[in-house]
């Protein structure tokens, strides 16, 4: 049986690299560039959408907000993400994060991988240096509700191709607010429902549409706020989300720690 232990010994360094980046004071910052046509015109007023909670409020819920872009941006701006990770893509194509961007990958992965805007697009840069990898395929989707984008798409590592599916919600500006991640692959997917290729049915068991916040018009997560600790107090998975949110880096690396040596296998299936 082939081994994959290659994997985890070039990723090791990684986590490492990272908390002396941040821990030296490195930044990288990224502008916004969201401009141009929405090519929708916002409504006075929003009526009530599936998976909208406090409407109106700084803890609203991502499924309160409509699509005010286009869905050209939304499947533009889907596709970015996946260049920050391909090292064959242009090294300056970066989607529009948000100031607070978060990124979480569902098991077997390690959660959340990534927080904030200049943290996420160091991440990305030094994976690409640590553990490359290409995305030549890549199919995404707009959506009228959120995640207003989705992805499936195939990654290609020195040990072999990895499917995932992928979702991005948006804020009003057209920044990516949250980024959410599952091996494309039966039973680890957001739906059981293998007809469902865009997990658009009733039973999606996603995290972006339950975190307060991400339905404000600037999708601003307040891991402080009196909406984030109700919530948290109700759903032991944003409670999850929190705590790794307080303390990212310790908790990335001892999510890393314990993933094991068969990471990729059961991520991936090779």
């Amino acid at each position: 049986m082939k081994s994959h232990t290659w994997k985890r010994a070039v990723l090791a360094p990684l986590p490492m690299a990272l908390l002396v980046f941040f821990g030296c004071g490195g930044t990288h910052s990224v502008e916004s560039d969201a401009t141009g046509d929405t090519g929708i015109e916002a409504d006075s007023f929003i009526p009530d959408r599936p998976g909208c909670q406090a409407r109106g409020s700084t803890g609203a819920t991502a499924g309160c907000l409509e699509p005010l872009w286009t869905a050209e941006y939304y499947i533009s701006q889907s596709s970015k993400y996946f260049d920050t990770l391909d090292v064959d893509a242009d090294p300056n194509s970066v989607p529009n994060y948000s100031a607070r961007v978060a990124r979480w990958e569902w098991p077997p992965w390690l959660k959340l991988t990534g927080y904030e805007r200049e943290q996420m697009v160091a991440i990305g840069e030094l994976l690409k240096q640590f553990d490359p990898s290409t995305v030549p395929v890549r199919d995404c989707m707009a959506f009228p509700v959120q995640p207003f984008g989705r992805c499936h798409v195939v990654m290609y590592y020195e040990g072999g191709a990895c499917p995932i599916y992928e979702e991005f919600t948006f804020n009003d500006q057209g920044e990516m607010t949250f980024i959410e991640a599952w091996s494309d692959a039966p039973g680890m997917l957001p739906t059981a429902d293998a007809a469902d290729r865009w997990a658009e049915g009733p039973d999606i068991h996603r995290l972006s549409t339950r975190i307060p916040g991400l339905g404000n018009a600037t999708g601003s997560i307040d891991l402080d706020s009196e909406a984030m600790a109700q919530a948290a107090g109700r759903d032991p998975e944003i409670t999850d989300f929190v705590a790794r949110a307080r303390d990212f880096w310790e908790t990335w690396y001892a999510e890393f720690e314990a993933a094991g040596d068969d990471l990729f296998k059961r991520g991936c299936g090779w």
